[in-house]
């Protein structure tokens, strides 16, 4: 049996932010703020000032249509997370959001050993679990998505500015769509440090950030039998448009007609959530035909780079 994402949906905050008013506070100057704009391709995040993690959490899962009434299947809640610390102490964010959503009966618990790859990771644990269950009917739900908790949060230097947008995604065995063929991972632990890394250690992990993350997408179409000409699609996560473009080219891919980065000016970096919300909105979009192979891919602090192909 298969690992399926059954649904996907989003919640989209309404309030905006432009990235200038982001970028100001932390003594970035002008000219680096037009570097992320007109290169790095960021625009404006969502932000929602007056939530916290529970309500974003519970507003993303409420957008699924397939989760009302079906509460009792759902074995395991899982909060792919980026950050460690997401609420003050003692809150527990996914607990109360659990509570709310009629899902206290689950075995909840949070992933964040992969940082912003951890939904990834999410989807191959909960097909493991759920194979394991012996269960055809049960189901997983996976939330991603946080607040900009800290101010460490909120940017990455040079890499992207975080937005609130948040996705949640059902996921069971053998479902008719979205079924994942193949997965592959590779964590680069001399980088372990992640945005507290000296600057020789920060310009080596630029400088075989693009190497790394297009083998680990040569790894898992391999793990699936495919090759790039297979794919139909590239979910990428939305960090700086320009580093994408290197990869593409040690792809061997020309132009960026398979990418798949509409939502990096609207949205910004989504920790964990950017292809799950890309994958909703490229569906209502009609870039996916049944059948139509696609890979998403994510890279974490830390450093971890995945990338997993799916059907459609």
């Amino acid at each position: 049996m298969k690992t399926a994402l059954l649904e996907v949906a989003s919640y989209v905050p309404p309030s905006r932010v432009h990235v200038s008013d982001i970028l100001r506070p932390f003594g970035v100057a002008e000219a680096r703020i037009k570097v992320h704009e007109r290169c790095f391709g960021f625009g404006e995040v969502r932000v929602d000032p007056g939530g916290d993690l529970t309500d974003l959490l519970v507003r993303a899962a409420s957008e699924l249509r397939g989760l009302a009434g079906q509460e009792h299947r759902v074995r395991y809640v899982m909060h792919a997370r980026t950050m460690p610390i997401v609420a003050p102490y003692p809150a527990n964010p996914l607990q109360d959001a659990c509570r709310k959503l009629g899902l206290a009966h689950a075995n909840a618990f949070c992933l964040t050993q992969h940082a912003c790859a951890s939904g990834l990771l999410g989807v191959d644990l909960a097909g493991k679990l759920l194979a394991g269950d012996g269960d055809p009917a049960a189901l997983a739900l996976i939330l991603a998505g946080e607040k900009t908790f800290t101010s460490r949060a909120k940017v990455l230097e040079d890499t992207g500015v975080m937005g609130e947008t948040a996705a949640a995604v059902l996921v069971g065995l053998d479902g008719p769509r979205d079924r994942v063929l193949g997965y592959a991972t590779r964590t680069r632990s001399e980088f372990h440090r992640g945005a507290w890394l000296d600057p020789a250690a920060s310009a080596l992990f630029t400088e075989v950030y693009a190497e790394t993350l297009a083998g680990v997408v040569r790894a898992a179409l391999d793990s699936a039998g495919l090759g790039l000409a297979d794919l139909a699609l590239i979910l990428p996560h939305n960090v700086n448009r320009m580093s994408w473009l290197r990869i593409l080219k040690l792809l061997g891919l020309r132009g960026t007609d398979l990418l798949h980065l509409d939502n990096l000016a609207q949205h910004g970096h989504c920790f964990g959530a950017d292809s799950f919300v890309s994958l909703r909105d490229a569906r209502q979009a009609g870039r996916l035909r049944p059948g139509d192979r696609y890979l998403m891919t994510a890279v974490g602090l830390g450093a971890t780079f995945s990338a997993m192909v799916f059907e459609h």
